[in-house]
C-alpha cells in the first residue's frame, strides 16, 4: 500500500513496485483518511505500507495515531516504511521511537532500497 498525496510519486513507486514483482497487489491512496477507510474495510490486508509524513488534512504522524486504534487482525502482518523527502532529523528518530514503524527511507524509493526492505523484512 502506498499512502502519499503526491500523485507523481505513486506512479513512480508502482511502476518501481510492478517492474521488480514485489507485490501481487499495489493499494494507491492519496490520504491517511483514504488509508484508514480501506484498512477498516474488508479488503486485502496489506503486507507492506510506504507511508508518506507530509499530507494535507492527516499527516502520517496522525494516520499512525488513528491506525493504532484499527482492530489488532487489521494490522497483525504489516511492515510501515516511512517514505519521506523530510529531512528533519526530528522525524527520522521519532520513526525510530515508534515500534509500529519498521524503517525510515528518503523518497524516491529505488529498487535497491526496495531489496533491502524486502530482503529484511520478507
Amino acid at each position: 500500500m502506498l499512502i502519499d498525496d503526491n500523485s507523481d510519486d505513486n506512479y513512480f513507486h508502482q511502476r518501481l513496485l510492478k517492474k521488480t514483482d514485489a507485490a501481487n497487489h499495489i493499494q494507491i491512496t492519496d490520504s491517511g483518511f483514504v488509508a484508514l477507510d480501506y484498512l477498516s474495510g474488508e479488503s486485502l490486508i496489506p503486507e507492506l505500507i510506504f507511508l508518506d509524513i507530509n499530507m494535507p488534512k492527516m499527516n502520517g504522524w496522525e494516520f499512525l495515531e488513528e491506525y493504532s486504534k484499527l482492530n489488532e487482525n487489521k494490522k497483525a502482518r504489516q511492515v510501515i516504511i516511512m517514505l519521506t523527502t523530510s529531512l528533519n532529523p526530528a522525524d527520522e528518530k521519532k520513526a525510530q521511537s515508534l515500534s509500529v514503524i519498521s524503517g525510515f527511507e528518503s523518497k524516491p524509493l529505488t529498487a535497491e532500497k526496495l531489496q533491502k526492505i524486502l530482503e529484511r523484512f520478507f
